[in-house]
């Protein structure tokens, strides 16, 4: 029924109290939310997050003015509820699960502990260049967005998007020591 509804248009509904309409931008999104809150945050905590920030959604709908994207808007509730998440823990160290390039396999590492470090280091790295590349990256692998689709979100042209993306990757590459 809302297959072909914006974002927006279910928002608008959803704020007039439709709770298909509601449900249905959360079963659009509840697994790119679910990606992105796996990339920063514990194994064991990711199900609790993501929870979280769906209660926060249905709490804050009625704020929702449509002046961005309802995306947009939602990314925000994200990133806050995850920084919220630390907060309350008091923890700086984050474990995420997102690879940082499509050839990569596993990371080789021979124990469970061994891959918990080298995804931590490589958290770290992401967490340290700056936020436009941290975003580019989660949209291509936390939320699986192609690059077409990442352009038309950022509105900007899908050479602009690559370029962007390359700078991101060597960005991460660089604080890693790669080549």
């Amino acid at each position: 029924m809302f297959v072909h509804a914006s974002d927006e248009q279910l928002a608008r509904k959803a704020q007039l109290g439709d709770r298909d309409a509601f449900f249905a931008l959360y079963n659009r999104y509840l697994q790119r939310v679910y990606n992105r809150v796996k990339s920063k945050v514990p194994p064991q905590d990711v199900e609790d997050v993501t929870q979280e920030i769906f209660l926060a959604v249905v709490r804050s709908l009625d704020s929702y003015e449509q002046r961005s994207r309802f995306n947009t808007w939602l990314y925000t509730i994200v990133n806050r509820q995850i920084a919220d998440f630390y907060r309350r823990r008091g923890r700086i160290d984050r474990v995420p699960s997102v690879e940082l390039n499509e050839e990569s396999e596993d990371l080789g590492s021979t124990t469970e502990q061994d891959n918990a470090d080298q995804r931590l280091f490589i958290q770290r790295a992401l967490n340290s260049v700056p936020e436009h590349y941290q975003e580019i990256i989660l949209m291509r692998f936390a939320d699986g967005l192609s690059f077409t689709e990442i352009a038309g979100q950022r509105g900007q042209s899908l050479e602009a998007v690559k370029s962007l993306y390359r700078r991101a990757i060597q960005a991460v590459r660089d604080q890693l020591g790669e080549d």
